[in-house]
């Protein structure tokens, strides 16, 4: 596996090297730990990347290159244990002006992990997360120094009004948003639990909407511990990045367009 050198960019880092606006892992060579168990491989180093964010984000010191490369991290992380990686549609977004809502769906906690080292590079961003994560043991530093938008994903009502207030504020600044607009992670994309709230934000704050579409299923889901699921190198994980849309009217042409994307891309890498 070919080991990319870190390319400065203004103030912050583009720690992959894309070609055509595209990423694929090259030719994995995996150690015999990796191969007999690749989830013991990978959450050994895991663990070890989380503690190190978190005592640097706890002090304060924990800035938007210290993020991208925890993300890296990860990502040669599931790459040495086997798991490969294909991004693709980078252009799409990188040289829009300004910030952009990004509209995903949700499958495991890889994208959590992976997506900074993919987006803040180009453009500055923080997530839409559950309120737990930011009480989360250790990585709750992490969270925290982001400044992410938290929900309670009990009360809609109220979850809407704080993303349209918390999400517009980071927008104007510049930054943009993450948002899976899911009830729960799943495998399983249903599109009928897939909301506009998203959507909307983009539409109130005047910004495009960047579909994306991902199948991250390497990292499964645990059933005691949610996020510490089986690491599965048989299944290839795959980012793909739409072309950035306005909202017009109700921006409901969009919010079909951005299901449409996601559905037919889950279906392209279907085994």
């Amino acid at each position: 596996m070919e080991n990319l050198p870190l390319i400065s960019q203004g103030f912050r880092l583009e720690a992959l090297a894309f070609k055509n606006g595209a990423y694929r892992t090259g030719k994995i060579k995996a150690t015999l730990l990796a191969r007999l168990s690749p989830s013991f491989y990978f959450y050994r180093q895991i663990i070890r990347i989380v503690f190190t964010a978190s005592r640097k984000a706890k002090r304060s010191r924990y800035g938007d290159n210290d993020w991208i490369m925890s993300s890296l991290d990860t990502l040669r992380a599931l790459e040495s244990a086997g798991v490969s990686f294909e991004i693709t549609g980078i252009d799409n977004f990188k040289d829009v002006e300004g910030p952009c809502v990004f509209i995903a769906n949700h499958m495991s906690t890889l994208e959590t992990f992976v997506l900074p080292v993919i987006i803040a590079p180009f453009k500055m961003a923080t997530f839409v997360v559950k309120g737990s994560l930011v009480e989360y043991p250790v990585f709750k530093h992490v969270m925290r120094s982001r400044e992410p938008i938290t929900v309670s994903r009990t009360n809609p009502r109220e979850d809407l009004k704080t993303v349209f207030e918390g999400g517009a504020e980071r927008l104007r600044k510049g930054t943009s948003i993450i948002i899976f607009p899911q009830t729960t992670r799943s495998t399983f994309f249903d599109p009928a639990e897939f909301n506009t709230i998203g959507v909307k934000l983009a539409k109130k704050a005047e910004v495009p909407v960047v579909p994306v579409a991902l199948k991250t299923d390497a990292w499964g889901n645990g059933r005691r511990l949610k996020d510490f699921g089986r690491i599965d190198p048989s299944l290839s994980v795959h980012f793909a990045f739409g072309k950035p849309l306005w909202i017009k009217d109700r921006g409901n042409e969009e919010h079909r367009e951005i299901i449409g994307f996601i559905t037919e891309k889950l279906k392209e890498w279907r085994p």
